[in-house]
């Protein structure tokens, strides 16, 4: 595939077929973007991709495209709204992305004026991660408000934009034409608060304030827009019947003048060495302004400069934006919780002062262990230079793709004198049992077992969960609930499946209790009696035995067959020797750890007697053998939309059982993608990398399964 391709090492051919590809991929990304306030791409990826673009085009220039990406600003207007021409065209930025580009931005603009080594003069601004909106005012009242859209025509939001109220209605001391251009977001205050309503309503959350702030200004109903609450920065103008000043910083101060709110970090540098370290210094501020920023925006302050400097197609000469590292934030560690999990692990999580980090907002950090929190790796040596990590600290956070926000530095110079250090538990803080630290073991574990109400919990949330018994209308929230229910407790699994009759011995029945009305009620007792009959891996799987995952309860179960003959195993099997022992150790990809951790749970006598109970309950499938001569057995598959034929895990039980290998995300690896209705992103990627996408009905023809 091209898109493996470094630029360097592109013939002609394949600089053509990565610019068409490019093009579409960069161009889906803007509609998903400007229109459908869906963004498909991190803004990292975005910038990346787009990078990418430029670096062809300016290696291959006859091979430009007419509709490249480098031509493009946002995109068309949405049909829902009325279209407006802007009279200025609404043009983006060009990005740094460090220090270097800066200095490579301030040489350009002197060799373009063709001056000296005599400071120019900038001003640097935080760049707003909101929607653009461009605001017309004519003798002091405002006509008309408009999205950027393509840059040349966007979406008439004037009604909308009446309702925020950052934005005057009328100004005095205007010239008689100004079009004052800005950004309009949402505080993070605000942003949470607007989630927890629309949850509370059974409504769509957000994923960011910026996706908040663009849905709420492109509402057909104004009255919805009223009801968000949005917020407007000025920074610019476009239409103009009279000059505002005769700098960037004074023009600003005039629209502050004019009753605007503009950014009070907006700061006068001279040269790159001072735009640099206020970007550095709005960096550490960014946590504790309580809007997003996604980075920084240097402006020639000279507007008589600006004009000599003019444009580009897409951009000005004289701006660009120094862009933040999109997955990295700081923030301040506001407190360590420990969780315990169902295998008695306690995990420390860092509670922090909300960021967004990579186009998503970060509340919470991993911090793996005790030794993590202490500076030290697993074996022994400094992290972060040896500095440990404490409540009150300002923190470095990152996340990559969709892992989990770790915790990647910290900053002493900003430590608090009182800050302590942490001191980790020595008991479980859900039962008091003493925690333990096996040699060679670095996670601490509650000894608790069965007596944890927390192991108890997570041990059941395992097993309703999507690749267990999967039980619909009993997820984690009702799991929760039903553990500490008097009337109805539910504390081991085999407790799910006499819940219909305790309901209809009780005299206060389930379906007079909040939150459950006869039709929910019915409903639940019909998918869990649909559960009784169960696949063996899946049970296996759902047992939540330690060491002992999907992958390896799927080669447990074929082995084995039946659950009686697992059980019997497990029950003879002797640690180490024996020929229990050396059967379980003959299974490919099986090891000592996981079998060991197998047979000690079926050996224990508490544990074994709540097996018992659970399986007296189950009718468990016998498992069909591996086959190998399948047309998919060595293939990758990838599962992506909705299924409607099957529910995913009998689909991903299916396909492994034909020898064919299930992957969560598509990669130059995979040979297949199974694509139901409603398939996304991977559907995209599988097209760009030319991965054989196939319905769910091809699929099971493949398989032989119509």
């Amino acid at each position: 595939m091209t898109a493996d391709i470094s630029v360097e090492k592109l013939n002609a051919e394949e600089a053509a077929q990565e610019l068409a590809r490019l093009a579409s991929v960069l161009s889906r990304a803007n509609a998903d973007y400007h229109q459908n306030d869906a963004p498909s791409l991190t803004d990292a990826e975005y910038d990346t991709l787009k990078r990418r673009n430029s670096e062809i085009e300016a290696r291959f220039p006859n091979l430009k495209r007419p509709d490249s990406p480098s031509e493009q600003v946002g995109a068309a207007p949405s049909d829902g709204f009325g279209k407006v021409t802007h009279a200025v065209r609404m043009l983006s930025l060009g990005n740094a992305f460090d220090d270097e580009d800066v200095a490579e931005f301030d040489k350009s603009v002197r060799k373009f004026l063709g001056l000296g080594a005599g400071a120019i003069r900038y001003t640097a601004e935080p760049k707003i991660d909101g929607l653009s909106l461009s605001l017309r005012y004519e003798n002091g009242t405002l006509i008309q408000a408009a999205t950027r859209g393509d840059g040349a025509v966007g979406e008439n939001v004037t009604a909308n934009a009446r309702t925020i109220a950052d934005i005057p209605q009328t100004l005095t001391g205007a010239p008689d034409v100004l079009e004052v251009r800005g950004e309009v977001y949402m505080s993070h205050e605000d942003f949470d608060a607007l989630n927890a309503r629309q949850t509370e309503r059974g409504g769509k959350t957000f994923a960011n304030p910026r996706n908040a702030a663009a849905g709420s200004l492109r509402q057909l109903d104004p009255e919805i827009t009223k009801s968000r609450p949005l917020k407007f920065f000025a920074y610019a103008w476009g239409d103009l019947s009279s000059p505002l000043a005769k700098q960037q910083s004074a023009a600003i101060e005039r629209l502050s003048d004019l009753g605007f709110q503009t950014n009070a970090l907006t700061k006068m540098c001279a040269g790159t060495a001072q735009m640099i370290a206020h970007y550095r210094e709005i960096e550490e501020k960014r946590s504790g302004l309580g809007y997003d920023i996604d980075g920084v925006v240097y402006k020639v302050d000279d507007l008589a400069l600006q004009a000599r400097l003019g444009f580009r197609s897409t951009t000005p000469r004289w701006a660009i934006a120094h862009k933040f590292h999109a997955e990295l934030a700081w923030t301040t560690l506001d407190a360590i919780d420990i969780q315990v999990g169902r295998t008695g692990a306690l995990s420390p999580v860092a509670r922090l002062k909300p960021v967004t980090v990579g186009g998503v907002v970060v509340s919470n950090a991993t911090l793996h262990n005790e030794d993590y929190i202490a500076g030290q790796g697993n074996k022994g040596e400094d992290i972060r230079g040896g500095k440990d990590i404490r409540v009150g600290d300002f923190v470095q956070v990152y996340r990559a793709g969709d892992v989990i926000p770790k915790i990647a530095d910290v900053d002493l110079g900003k430590r608090p004198d009182d800050a302590a250090p942490f001191v980790f538990p020595m008991q479980c803080p859900k039962c008091q049992s003493d925690a333990i630290r096996e040699e060679g073991d670095a996670v601490r574990r509650c000894t608790g077992g069965l007596i944890c109400p927390a192991q108890a919990v997570e041990k059941l949330k395992h097993f309703v969960s999507r690749a267990a018994f999967d039980i619909e209308g009993l997820g984690a929230k009702q799991i929760e609930a039903f553990y500490h229910d008097d009337q109805f407790p539910v504390k081991e699994p085999a407790d799910i499946f006499t819940l219909e009759e305790r309901n209809a011995s009780a005299l206060v029945k389930l379906s007079n209790r909040d939150g459950w009305g006869a039709t929910s009620v019915k409903k639940l007792w019909q998918a869990i009696e649909q559960k009784r009959e169960i696949p063996l891996a899946r049970l296996i799987f759902a047992l939540g035995i330690r060491h002992l995952g999907e992958a390896g309860s799927n080669l447990l179960a074929p082995h084995y067959g039946t659950w009686d003959a697992f059980e019997e195993a497990m029950t003879r099997a002797q640690i180490d020797q024996g020929r229990a022992w050396d059967d379980i150790m003959s299974i490919d990809g099986v090891g000592a750890v996981m079998a060991t951790s197998v047979i000690t749970t079926f050996q224990q006598d508490a544990e074994r007697a709540s097996i018992d109970r659970l399986v007296a309950q189950l009718r468990p499938q016998e498992a069909a053998k591996p086959t190998s001569d399948s047309p998919v057995a060595g293939k990758t598959v990838v599962f992506t939309g909705t299924l409607e034929r099957m529910t995913r895990a009998e689909a991903k039980a299916r396909a492994e059982s034909l020898g064919a290998k299930v992957s969560g995300s598509v990669s130059a690896k995979t040979d297949i993608l199974i694509a139901g209705p409603g398939a996304g992103s991977k559907a995209k990627k599988a097209t760009d990398l030319g991965v054989e996408t196939i319905s769910e009905d091809e699929w099971l023809a493949l398989i032989g399964a119509l």
